[in-house]
């Protein structure tokens, strides 16, 4: 299994470096980490101790940072080391100003022991999942400790299967399971792993600390103008199918687009299908600008905005439930957002809590989500509940702190 593993990584490099040609998602992946170690050299002292944190991508960076600045904090002198898998994660934090950031080489024995020998780390926490055999293997055979944080396992995973043996090797390096639920807990009982720790989702932390202090955008109340708004967060080309009915049918709503992909065509493919009264956000930004008509719909064509655009919604659609599974629910329900979004969020509990306390619908058509928008626009008591809900469910970041500090660590 494992000359699988080291045959899969390698036909998966293969794979990035000739779609690299023509797609610019995997360019960047793949110049991103060419002459790695020369930038690693030129930032990091190889005698001073780090602390490492790893995210897949932006959304396990989101959910890692309040404990990596709830570290920092409390530890200012700690130096730290960020690595990303995806460019979106890279691309868009890579000026952090807490940490050194860079891509993580791709996961083979060579590069595991320069790469932890480089940054020398006293202690690697993970988000969530990503699980590398030869990181984890050369953080154990250093006695690093290794921290796995708001992670979820489910029973279909290979860990947990008859032919799994060299999957659950690699969870043995963990030192400590953060995890978020119960059943998470029992399947890693299950393969004998019994240090772990039920303490919930840092999500929660970092989704409630950005509805304490949002950042005011001015043009965006100058477009609302006091109007009711629905925000769409994270949207496919699915989702903007649907969603597109809905200006015409309520003209006194205003809707905000923010899509997850803002490549020129993407853009002008929900202009076309928006075509009651929409607006780019570059154009009204530009200086001097001046409009004919109040526009309807906004579409935001740049990275960085949405946590701050829910302050300004009544109602949110939540992208990505058409494909492979929906984006962020927590930063609109933490401002007291309803939420919508479409049928794949099997696999994420937080959806199907807001569900079922009533402050989330799952939608499969226009017609229910013409349903769904109605019961929100009508049940004021849903963005109480939703606020609630994350208000609730706060707290596994000092959870964390306080276990790794008395771990004596640190």
């Amino acid at each position: 299994m494992k000359l699988l593993y080291i045959i899969g990584i390698q036909a998966y490099t293969l794979l990035i470096r000739i779609f690299s040609l023509f797609n610019p998602k995997a360019k960047l992946f793949i110049n991103g980490r060419k002459n790695i170690y020369t930038a690693i050299a030129q930032k990091i002292n190889p005698a001073e101790k780090h602390i490492w944190f790893h995210f897949a991508s932006l959304g396990e960076f989101e959910q890692g940072r309040p404990v990596l600045e709830k570290l920092k904090s409390r530890y200012p002198a700690k130096k730290i080391v960020v690595t990303f898998f995806s460019p979106s994660g890279y691309e868009i934090r890579k000026n952090y100003a807490l940490a050194d950031v860079f891509y993580l080489p791709v996961d083979t024995a060579a590069n595991a022991k320069r790469f932890v020998s480089d940054i020398n780390p006293e202690m690697a926490i993970f988000t969530k999942y990503e699980f590398w055999h030869f990181y984890f293997k050369e953080l154990k055979d250093r006695d690093i400790p290794l921290y796995v944080i708001s992670g979820i396992f489910r029973e279909s995973q290979a860990f947990f299967k008859w032919y799994g043996g060299f999957y659950r090797t690699i969870l043995k390096s963990v030192t400590h399971f953060f995890v978020q639920n119960e059943e998470s807990q029992k399947l890693l009982k299950s393969i004998g792993l019994d240090h772990t720790t039920i303490n919930g989702d840092t999500r929660f932390d970092r989704v409630y600390e950005n509805a304490q202090s949002p950042k005011r955008l001015p043009l965006i109340e100058s477009f609302i103008d006091g109007s009711p708004t629905l925000v769409c967060g994270s949207t496919w080309p699915e989702d903007e199918k649907i969603l597109s009915v809905l200006p015409e049918k309520y003209p006194n709503w205003k809707f905000i687009i923010a899509p997850h992909e803002i490549h020129e065509s993407h853009i002008e493919s929900i202009e076309k299908q928006f075509s009651v009264s929409s607006l780019r956000f570059s154009v009204l930004s530009a200086p001097d600008q001046k409009l004919n008509a109040a526009p309807q719909t906004l579409i935001v064509d740049n990275i960085g905005m949405l946590s701050s655009l829910y302050q300004y919604g009544n109602v949110a659609y939540i992208g990505g439930g058409f494909g492979v599974g929906i984006h962020n629910t927590l930063e609109a329900a933490a401002f007291g957002l309803p939420v919508i979004f479409g049928p794949n969020y099997d696999k994420f509990q937080e959806a199907k809590e807001l569900i079922a306390l009533g402050a989330a619908k799952s939608i499969s058509s226009t017609g229910e989500l013409i349903d769904a928008f109605d019961s929100f626009i009508e049940n004021k008591h849903a963005a109480a509940l939703a606020k609630k809900y994350v208000d609730d469910k706060k707290g596994a970041t000092d959870q964390i702190i306080s276990e790794i500090t008395k771990s004596g660590r640190l």
